[in-house]
C-alpha cells in the first residue's frame, strides 16, 4: 500500500505565492493598524470641521469589562468622513448608549500639551459602523 505525506507547501511557492499577492494591488504596501470595537455610544455623534474645514463626525464608544462590583470602562474617541447623505445622517441621528460594532483604522499621534507635557492620543477613523441593538426609550414606560 502506498503511504501518503501530509501535502506542504515548499518555501519558494510560498515566497512565489505572497509576490503574486502583492502584484495585483496598484498601491504601496504599508502597515495598517485596524481595530474591531463592540461597545455603547457614550453620547449623541457631532459634526465638526476639521482645521482644514473637511467635515468630520466625531463619537466616542465605551467598551467595559471586569466583575460586576469593579466594572472598567474604556473609552475610545472615533471620527468618520462621510459625504452628505443617507449614511452620514444615519450616524448623527444614533443616540447614546446604542450598542455598535466598529471597524476602523487606529495611529497613534503624539503632542505637547499648552504646559510642554508630552501627550499621546489614539486615533480610530471609521471604516465601517453596524448597529447591533438600540437603548430602550426611557419616556415610552413613562405613559
Amino acid at each position: 500500500m502506498p503511504s501518503f505525506a501530509p501535502l506542504r507547501p515548499t518555501l519558494g511557492l510560498v515566497r512565489a505565492a505572497n509576490s503574486a499577492a502583492r502584484s495585483f494591488s496598484s498601491s504601496a504596501s504599508r502597515s495598517v493598524a485596524r481595530m474591531i470595537i463592540t461597545g455603547r455610544l457614550g453620547a449623541e455623534p457631532e459634526l465638526a470641521a476639521t482645521a482644514s474645514g473637511q467635515d468630520i463626525i466625531r463619537y466616542s464608544i465605551g467598551t467595559s469589562y471586569g466583575p460586576r462590583d469593579n466594572r472598567q470602562t474604556s473609552w475610545f474617541r472615533v471620527g468618520a468622513f462621510l459625504p452628505e447623505g443617507g449614511q452620514r445622517d444615519y450616524i448623527l441621528g444614533l443616540q447614546k448608549g446604542t450598542l455598535v460594532y466598529l471597524e476602523g483604522d487606529a495611529s497613534m499621534r503624539s503632542y505637547e500639551n499648552a504646559d510642554g507635557q508630552k501627550q499621546t492620543n489614539l486615533n480610530i477613523v471609521q471604516r465601517s459602523l453596524e448597529v447591533l441593538s438600540r437603548p430602550r426609550d426611557q419616556g415610552a414606560n413613562d405613559h
